[in-house]
């Protein structure tokens, strides 16, 4: 069997290698065969927040249809696409698939617009942010070993969850070096992120109806694809065509970001993972033309998808419903599961506890304990 230095030896010099790794916050021994971040990897995997993905709203609630995406296949997109650009540019793509899985662990039910309300009613007891209630999950909520809270992950993934994104010096990020840049394995998550979302909302929301097709060509990028597809494919299904389309929009982004970070790295003679810290910024990004397209069609969804009537009543009624738990677990706190009752401590304030059992549910789980919570005619 090689050793640690032999299975990394294809790295590029400014990759974060295993060895290298800061650690964990509770020493375990070296697995014989199965490096540090392949072990973040699967217990992430394993997570009990991890499955909950799976019914956690996108962009539609759950209960709208199986064909659209959940929380759990847009991180599979996302990591997909992470590994890949981590693997062109020689970066650890452990470590890469690794904060993409777990970069959204910490989402409430009903996505951003659950995410939103229950930060408005935790103002006054701390707030709520997904990714400082990702690395709670990590670091805090599973309960999975004898010996520690958490999953023990290395201090370089959990980094990665607090910068995700930049800025790198926000107050969540007091405890992993801040103002220095993560590593690059970290920095093109938030970009295979947003890739994923793009194209995927893009299907979504024209199988939905919620997008109009001939609106959507009058967006450059889109308007790219669609046009080089029919050239190529003329008389192609619609539906294989906007398959085709998503997938070569894909294809240009990646490449486009992997040729961009190459010029940064060369042009500011990046060495080792040292230096992509001390820069402070990022150095992954697109060109110049694709950032502006990104922009373009972001700018489009937003306006056409995400504040699309249909989509804002119902992100209205979910924000209700969590509303309406928050301030029944908090009026009278024996509604509470016995074992989550029990977490109230001088660690974890009422507030803190009641957040955290409602940003672990899933879509389906908050509506029907909103039933049994609000409907005389509902069994408890």
């Amino acid at each position: 069997m090689g050793s640690i230095a032999d299975t990394e030896a294809h790295l590029a010099p400014y990759a974060m290698r295993s060895a290298a790794s800061r650690g964990r916050a509770f020493a375990e021994p070296d697995h014989p065969f199965r490096l540090a971040f392949q072990r973040d990897r699967d217990r992430i995997i394993h997570s009990v927040a991890f499955r909950r993905l799976e019914y956690k709203t996108q962009v539609f609630v759950n209960h709208e249809g199986d064909y659209y995406r959940t929380r759990l296949t847009h991180t599979m997109e996302a990591a997909q696409i992470a590994r890949t650009i981590a693997r062109e540019l020689h970066l650890n793509e452990e470590l890469a698939e690794a904060a993409a899985l777990a970069h959204d662990l910490g989402h409430t039910p009903f996505g951003h617009a659950g995410e939103r309300i229950l930060d408005e009613l935790m103002a006054a007891h701390g707030g709520f942010e997904h990714n400082a209630q990702s690395l709670r999950i990590v670091d805090y909520l599973e309960e999975r070993y004898p010996n520690f809270r958490g999953l023990n992950l290395t201090w370089e993934l959990r980094e990665g969850i607090v910068k995700h994104s930049p800025p790198y010096d926000r107050p969540l990020a007091r405890d992993y070096a801040p103002g220095e840049a993560p590593c690059l394995e970290i920095q093109i998550v938030d970009y295979a992120d947003e890739i994923a979302y793009n194209s995927h909302d893009i299907d979504d929301g024209l199988q939905s109806g919620l997008l109009d097709a001939h609106e959507l060509e009058t967006v450059r990028a889109w308007n790219e694809a669609i046009t080089t597809v029919r050239d190529r494919y003329p008389g192609t299904d619609a539906h294989v065509e906007r398959y085709q389309a998503i997938r070569l929009m894909i294809d240009q982004w990646v490449t486009d970001l992997i040729a961009t970070v190459r010029g940064h790295i060369a042009a500011l003679t990046i060495a080792d993972v040292a230096a992509v810290r001390r820069h402070g910024q990022p150095l992954v990004s697109l060109s110049p033309d694709l950032e502006e397209r990104r922009l373009e069609l972001k700018a489009f969804l937003l306006d056409r998808m995400y504040r699309h009537h249909r989509v804002v009543r119902m992100m209205t009624k979910v924000q209700r419903v969590i509303a309406d738990l928050f301030r029944a677990y908090m009026s009278e706190p024996e509604q509470l599961p016995p074992h989550i009752h029990r977490r109230v401590s001088e660690r974890d304030s009422l507030a803190r506890v009641v957040a955290d059992y409602i940003a672990g549910m899933t879509d389906r789980f908050a509506l029907d304990e909103h039933r049994k919570l609000f409907d005389p005619q509902e069994r408890v």
